[in-house]
């Protein structure tokens, strides 16, 4: 039996190489998204921490100029949160992108998979109708050398 050569193999290679390298882009921007969201939530809890201040100011003693500095304090923190917000999602979009991207490449690579069972599946085919055929003419030779041997 011969082996079997897929001829297209390098295209099988490369689309492989590409998903790897789109799986690889994938995840490096999962946790640039990450890393934004760390941000965000970091930005939320230090304006909760100050709006906590607050309250226990307007318990105690309150002075106006405290109470001013953490009312600018919550204002500033709410524009920050606010760019913060513009960044994850502007983090969320080249992440469905990458996805996007990546479920291409995987496409393409499974269809060369494909195409490569099917060479295969054809291989086997003509590998066993040629066994067969060697078969059918060693039979038909055995039988004939017996025959024109008895006669």
């Amino acid at each position: 039996m011969s082996k079997f050569i897929y001829r297209m193999q390098n295209i099988l290679d490369l689309k492989e190489k590409l998903e790897t390298q789109a799986r690889m882009a994938y995840a490096s921007q999962r946790a640039v998204l990450n890393r934004e969201e760390e941000k965000r939530d970091a930005l939320i809890a230090q304006k909760e921490q100050i709006e906590q201040e607050i309250r226990e100011m307007s318990e105690g003693s309150l002075r106006a100029l405290d109470l001013k500095h953490a009312s600018e304090g919550i204002t500033t923190m709410k524009y920050l949160i606010a760019d913060q917000e513009k960044a994850v999602l502007r983090e969320e979009r080249i992440l469905n992108q990458k996805r996007s991207e990546l479920e291409e490449v995987m496409k393409e690579r499974k269809a060369q998979e494909k195409l490569r069972e099917k060479a295969f599946a054809q291989f086997l085919k003509d590998e066993n109708a040629a066994e067969s055929k060697m078969v059918d003419e060693l039979t038909s030779y055995s039988f004939g050398a017996k025959r024109s041997g008895n006669v």
